[in-house]
C-alpha cells in the first residue's frame, strides 16, 4: 500500500495526494480510471518515442541510394548510435519519476523528440551533410529510447500487481509498435510530396535502386512524426498526474544491492536487447547478406515484420505472464530464442544466393516472437520480486542496459562482416548468451522449489 504524502507537492495540481491500487475501494472509486487514463496518453508518447528512436534505422539504407557517399561499417555507426543514446540516456530517466513526477517527465521528456525529428527533417535533404552532423542527430535520435525508463516505471506504480504484467505488456507491446510503424510508413511517406508540394517541405532528391531512378522525399518521414509528438506530449502536461511515491536520487540506489537486480538485467538483456538491436539492425542484415545478388529483396519491404510480431506477442504475453507466472513463460521463450538464434546463424553460413532468404526471414521473425514473449515475462517477474518503488527502479535500470542492444548489436555486425565477412558469429555468440540466461532463469525462479519464484 502506498503512504499518503501531506507535503505541498502532494497538494498541487500536478501530485495526487493519495493513491494506493491495491486498495479495493479506492481502485474502483478513482484508481483504475487514472490508472487506465495514465496508461493511454503514456503508450501513445512511448509509441512517438520508439518511433523517433528507430527512425534512423529506416532511413540509414536510403541515404546511399540518394548520394550520401558512406561505407558499410559507417551506415552500420549510425544505425548503432541511437541505442548508446537510448541506454545513456535510460540511467537518467530510471531517477526521474519518483524526483519530478510522472506529468513533467512524460510531457517534457516527449515534447524533446522535436529536436532531432526537426534535425533529420532537413539534414537527408542534402547529401553534402557532414558525417559527424548524422552521428550527432543519431545520437540524439536516442532522446525515444531514453523514455522507456521514466514510463515504464510509472506505470508500473499505478496498477495493482496482478495486473500490472498485463499493464507493462501493453505499454511496451503498443509502445513497441512504433518501430514497426517508423519503418512500415517510411517507404510509402517518401515517395510523394506532401502538402501539395509546399515549399518549405523541401525538394525531391533522386534515389537510384537497381539502376532505376526516381523521386524522392525523404524529409517526409521525420516531417509527419512532428505534429503528432507535438500534440501527444501537450496532451500530457493537461491530463496527467503524479503519484505520490517519491525518492531522491541517492535513496534509489538501494536496487544494487540485491542479486535479483543483476540476474534480471541479464533476462531483459536477453530479450529486449535482443529485440531492439535485431529491429535497429535488421534492414542492413538483409541489405548486407542478401543486396548484392540479382533480384534483391528491398529491406524496408520485409524489415518491419520483425518488430510488429515482436510488438504483437508481447501484448499477447502479459496476460499470459499474469496468469501463468512470467518465470515460466520467460523459460520458454528463451528456450524459443536460443533455438531460433541457432538456425539463423547455420542460415547465414551457407548464405551464397537467394534461395536461402525465404528461411532467413523466417528464423528472424520466429526469433522476435519469442523475444517479445520475453519482454513481457521478465516486466511480470520484477514486479513480484521487488516493493513497488523498487521494482520501478528495476524496470528503469534494466530497460536502460538492455537499450545498449541497438548499440552492441550495430558493433557487432560491423565486427562480423569486416573480419568474417558473415553473420553467424554474431548468432551462434546470442545462442550462447541465450543458453545461460535460460539456465539463470530456471534456476533461480522457474525450477520447482526455486529460491525467488515469480
Amino acid at each position: 500500500m502506498f503512504a499518503h504524502d501531506s507535503s505541498p507537492a502532494a497538494r498541487s495540481g500536478t501530485w495526487l495526494s493519495r493513491w494506493e491500487p491495491e486498495d479495493a475501494g479506492f481502485w474502483a472509486s478513482f484508481g483504475k480510471r487514472q490508472a487506465w487514463l495514465t496508461l493511454i496518453i503514456t503508450t501513445a508518447c512511448l509509441t512517438m518515442a520508439f518511433i523517433t528512436w528507430f527512425l534512423v534505422s529506416a532511413l540509414v539504407v536510403r541515404l546511399p541510394q540518394i548520394g550520401f557517399q558512406f561505407t558499410g561499417s559507417q551506415l552500420f555507426w549510425l544505425a548503432a548510435m541511437p541505442g548508446l543514446a537510448g541506454g545513456t540516456l535510460r540511467l537518467i530517466h530510471m531517477f526521474l519519476v519518483p524526483i519530478y513526477g510522472t506529468r513533467h517527465v512524460v510531457s517534457l521528456s516527449t515534447l524533446s523528440l522535436l529536436i532531432p525529428l526537426v534535425g533529420w527533417f532537413y539534414a537527408v535533404q542534402n547529401p553534402a551533410t557532414p558525417y559527424w552532423v548524422l552521428m550527432v542527430l543519431a545520437f540524439l535520435a536516442g532522446l525515444g529510447g531514453g523514455n522507456f525508463s521514466s514510463f515504464m516505471p510509472s506505470t508500473s506504480m499505478f496498477f495493482p500487481k496482478r495486473l500490472q504484467g498485463t499493464a507493462l505488456a501493453i505499454q511496451a507491446g503498443i509502445g513497441n509498435f512504433g518501430v514497426s510503424v517508423v519503418q512500415f510508413v517510411t517507404p510509402w511517406v517518401i515517395g510523394f510530396a506532401l502538402l501539395g508540394g509546399m515549399a518549405w517541405v523541401g525538394e525531391p532528391q533522386t534515389m537510384t535502386r537497381a539502376g532505376v531512378q526516381s523521386q524522392v522525399w525523404l524529409q517526409n518521414a521525420p516531417l509527419v512524426m512532428i505534429p503528432f509528438v507535438a500534440v501527444f506530449g501537450i496532451t500530457a502536461w493537461i491530463f496527467l498526474k503524479s503519484i505520490p511515491v517519491t525518492a531522491n536520487f541517492r535513496e534509489q540506489f538501494d536496487i544494487f544491492r540485491f542479486g535479483n537486480t543483476w540476474a534480471q538485467t541479464s533476462l531483459y538483456i536477453m530479450t529486449f536487447g535482443a529485440f531492439s538491436g535485431l529491429s535497429a539492425t535488421f534492414p542492413l542484415l538483409i541489405r548486407s547478406i542478401y543486396g548484392a545478388y540479382e533480384g534483391a529483396p528491398d529491406p524496408l519491404a520485409w524489415a518491419f515484420y520483425g518488430p510488429l510480431i515482436g510488438s504483437a506477442s508481447r501484448v499477447i504475453a502479459g496476460p499470459i505472464s499474469d496468469k501463468l507466472g512470467g518465470a515460466r513463460v520467460t523459460h520458454w521463450a528463451g528456450l524459443g530464442m536460443l533455438a531460433c538464434a541457432g538456425l539463423v546463424a547455420w542460415i547465414v553460413t551457407g548464405a551464397d544466393s537467394l534461395a536461402s532468404f525465404p528461411m532467413f526471414v523466417a528464423g528472424m521473425l520466429a526469433l522476435f516472437f519469442f523475444a517479445g514473449v520475453g519482454n513481457a515475462s521478465t516486466f511480470k517477474q520484477m514486479p513480484m520480486l521487488f516493493p513497488p518503488r523498487q521494482a520501478g527502479g528495476v524496470i528503469g535500470f534494466t530497460a536502460a542496459i538492455a537499450a545498449y542492444g541497438p548499440f552492441l548489436f550495430g558493433m557487432l555486425f560491423a565486427w562480423s562482416f569486416d573480419a568474417f565477412q558473415s553473420a553467424a558469429p554474431v548468432f551462434w555468440g546470442l545462442a550462447a548468451f541465450f543458453a545461460f540466461n535460460v539456465a539463470l532463469n530456471w534456476w533461480l525462479y522457474a525450477r520447482r522449489n526455486a529460491p525467488f519464484p515469480c
